[in-house]
């Protein structure tokens, strides 16, 4: 008598949300990769310089804050940044413990070669201005979902 099979308890890997989500992330940070390269920056940097030339000069947790990456991943991110001569980092006179991030002029000029580079890389997606906007819009969702979640666990 031949036993009957065990019941699946888990999908393929190629029906799991999380690994397609890491697959496009992946191929989304190739597509910017050989562009940034030209420039001298890394995908995290480039991100970090997306919060400076949207925000101005921000303090080391604010920009924690907006790319969701804690201080000790952040800082060697701004050192290599600083001694490239794109940013400064400013102690604050009133708060020892706060260091404030500014761009320096040649962090200021690189905005504008940039331009190009999202439009490529936004040309590259296939996907209409529409339908990025809609797809954001969903990975936002997903994002602030997952992470209420996370957050009612307790520790």
């Amino acid at each position: 008598m031949v036993e009957p099979r065990p019941a699946r308890s888990t999908t393929t890997l190629d029906e799991q949300l999380c690994f397609a989500l890491y697959s496009a992330s992946r191929a989304m940070t190739s597509a910017y990769r050989p562009m940034l390269d030209v420039l001298g920056l890394t995908y995290p940097q480039y991100l970090v310089l997306l919060v400076l030339w949207e925000r101005g000069d921000t303090p080391v947790t604010g920009i924690g804050n907006a790319l969701q990456l804690e201080t000790g991943t952040l800082s060697p991110l701004l050192k290599r940044l600083e001694a490239t001569g794109l940013i400064t980092r400013t102690r604050q006179v009133d708060d020892e413990r706060s260091v404030l991030v500014s761009l320096t002029p040649s962090g200021r000029a690189l905005e504008s070669r940039t331009a190009d580079v999202q439009d490529r890389v936004g040309e590259a997606t296939g996907l209409t201005h529409v339908r990025i906007g809609e797809l954001r819009a969903t990975l936002q969702q997903l994002t602030g979902q997952l992470r209420a979640v996370s957050a009612q666990r307790p520790a």
